[in-house]
């Protein structure tokens, strides 16, 4: 067991965790190209549904092998013939899943490489953050395979990068990649080195914030992105007001105003 007995022992992700409340969570069908089953769905679900009560600041969400998520595991899909509402309450648990993960309130970043193929850029789009490789390349191939997206792309790519680009890429098998795909905002950084390595940055300066403003961040605001106009502003004050008079953010504005904490500066 992990976590002193919270977490079982998965058997398709790998779990790390550092003293400074940072988790590694790496998918492990390098195999399979990490395509995700049943099994994997159940493991993301139990792992991210516990993480924020179990003190986890920031979570890098990495894959093991070349290849970060190939999707949908469709051998099993094709050995299983599901019944239409046997896969409609399989794509409900991804569902499940993918907003535990944007949901949850701990930072999520996503370490890319490889594939980030149909339910792997679902998975990936559910993240916070998304740094890519320059291996790592994006598509969702729905279209040529007789299928159609189920884990929440229509919600999630299609707020990425757009409607219209979402449907080219599902009906044509547009491929992106590279700064192409950075340019439309598949993803937030493109490293010419290890993806990993920048997103372990990443999450250590997010695990440096005060655990309830980053829940505010990695909740709150796709919250308020589903309301209305007015119903936002009202909830988005609602939010402010308990997370800006929270005891640490009043030390932080006291070593603001003693002009001892670090000041906002461009990069050089």
């Amino acid at each position: 067991m992990t976590l002193a007995g919270q977490l079982p022992d998965f058997q398709n992700i790998d779990l790390t965790q550092d003293e400074d409340g940072i988790w590694v969570v790496t998918l492990n069908r390098p195999q399979k190209r990490n395509a995700l089953n049943e099994a994997t769905i159940e493991e993301l679900i139990e792992l991210f549904s516990k993480a924020p009560r179990l003190g986890a600041r920031a979570i890098v969400l990495a894959a093991a092998g070349d290849h970060f998520c190939a999707g949908l595991d469709l051998v099993e899909h094709h050995d299983n013939d599901r019944a239409p509402e046997e896969f409609m309450h399989i794509c409900l648990r991804w569902h499940e899943a993918f907003n535990k993960m944007e949901y949850g309130g701990v930072p999520v970043i996503a370490a890319l490489k490889g594939a980030v193929v149909g339910g792997g850029l679902e998975l990936a789009s559910a993240a916070h953050i998304r740094v890519a490789d320059s291996t790592t390349y994006f598509a969702l191939p729905e279209g040529q395979r007789g299928l159609f997206t189920g884990g929440g792309a229509t919600i999630r790519v299609a707020d990425l990068v757009g409607k219209a680009r979402m449907i080219d890429m599902m009906l044509t098998g547009r491929v992106y990649q590279g700064q192409e795909a950075l340019d439309i905002g598949m993803m937030q950084y493109l490293e010419s080195g290890s993806s990993l390595d920048k997103a372990m940055e990443l999450a250590r300066q997010a695990a440096a914030n005060l655990p309830l403003t980053n829940f505010a961040i990695c909740s709150a605001i796709s919250h308020l992105q589903n309301m209305s106009a007015m119903d936002a502003a009202y909830a988005e004050a609602v939010v402010a007001g308990v997370v800006n008079t929270q005891k640490g953010a009043r030390e932080r504005l006291d070593a603001f105003a003693k002009k001892t904490a670090a000041r906002v500066r461009p990069n050089s």
